[in-house]
């Protein structure tokens, strides 16, 4: 499933000296953002005096992404473990709209933006000066994270649901629902949904890679059906850069 284009998201070891395989799974990452963002649409909220069940979360979580059409943050993705030596930390924002319409915009440390404008999906880091183009991936072909990204899908039929430990750093006034693929993926063992008890607000989103990594998204400023126009998800080739077509 385009492994270049999803190689971009993860930090890299280093541009010149890293292999062609360190470059882990962009589209993948994105359609789980995508999935974490739309689950952030307020909704009823959940009683506080009583933990509900991990299906009953996942039921309430699939009911808030419904309502979602379009959504933009601020986020913070730390990477640890896995291929990595050191733990990093990128910061960026995201905007997100139904169906499969995306834009990441990394601005520190490392310029990178990739786009998805339901059609095709771009990745592309200024300081190699080339752009990495694949076709979205069909029905048949997407993850379970790619369902949910393009409006299909179900976290109670596609996942098996249950209570997360608590993470570090995690707020006290939250509820943490781990996320087992019912049928294996390549891009990721598990994923945790860090939400408030008040209104299931997304705080955060854990996933570990099969290189026993570990990917923590954090957000800020979320903000949902704002009305955002397809212009946003248009991208252009910039002058110079060189283009590698994915099959």
């Amino acid at each position: 499933m385009n492994d270049r284009i999803q190689a971009h998201i993860r930090p890299r070891v280093s541009r010149r000296a890293a292999p062609v395989r360190l470059r882990l799974r962009l589209w993948t990452a994105s359609a789980l953002l995508g999935l974490a963002a739309f689950l952030a649409t307020p909704h009823a909220a959940t009683a506080q005096d009583a933990t509900p069940s991990a299906e009953a979360l996942a039921r309430s979580l699939q009911t808030r992404y419904a309502d979602v059409r379009d959504f933009s943050a601020d986020f913070t993705h730390t990477y640890e473990g896995g291929l990595l030596r050191k733990k990093t930390t990128e910061r960026g924002s995201v905007l997100i709209k139904k169906p499969g319409r995306m834009r990441w915009t990394y601005t520190s440390p490392e310029q990178k933006l990739f786009v998805s404008d339901g059609r095709k999906i771009y990745a592309y880091v200024p300081a190699d000066k080339q752009v990495t183009v694949g076709a979205m991936p069909s029905d048949d072909r997407a993850s379970s994270p790619m369902l949910f990204l393009l409006g299909k899908g179900n976290l109670a039929e596609d996942f098996t649901v249950s209570h997360a430990e608590r993470l570090p750093g995690q707020p006290a006034d939250s509820y943490a629902l781990k996320l087992v693929p019912r049928t294996r993926v390549p891009e990721y063992e598990w994923l945790t949904l860090v939400v408030s008890r008040d209104g299931l607000k997304l705080q955060a989103l854990v996933a570990k890679d099969a290189q026993t990594g570990t990917s923590m998204f954090t957000f800020t400023n979320l903000k949902e059906n704002v009305g955002l126009s397809d212009d946003r998800f248009t991208f252009t080739i910039p002058r110079g850069a060189d283009v590698i077509t994915q099959k």
